[in-house]
């Protein structure tokens, strides 16, 4: 399978504000096409020689394969943690329109969201 030139950069941040301010920032800095925070992920790693468990959210930014780097170092600069996880996941396969939008919205150009009117539960 070819792949589709679309990565997936997966973020863990301290709190929500913190990972919706990144997210905002990335996006209109067209680094990525969106972001997802996802809330209540328990983390477990270790740290200055300790094992820890933190409450986190974590972060999925949809971006293409070209402004990945960009986006990995933003994030990077932009981040409150020393070293925060920043990891890029490439997208096999998907939507064709929402690759394509992803791809439109990380060319520096401003297309239209993609609609999604008929998987809005609140019609």
């Amino acid at each position: 399978m070819p792949g589709t030139e679309v990565v997936t950069v997966f973020v863990t941040a301290p709190g929500k504000e913190p990972a919706l301010a990144l997210a905002r920032q990335v996006v209109e800095e067209s680094l990525a096409a969106c972001g997802n925070v996802i809330p209540n992920v328990t983390s477990v790693f270790r740290w200055d020689e300790k094992v820890n468990v933190e409450e986190e959210v974590l972060l999925m930014l949809k971006t293409s394969a070209v402004k990945s780097p960009a986006l990995i170092a933003r994030v990077a600069e932009l981040h409150t943690y020393e070293v925060p996880e920043v990891l890029s996941v490439p997208v096999e396969d998907g939507f064709g329109p929402y690759l394509d939008w992803v791809h439109e919205c990380t060319s520096g150009e401003a297309p239209p969201a993609p609609s999604v009117e008929k998987f809005d539960g609140r019609q």
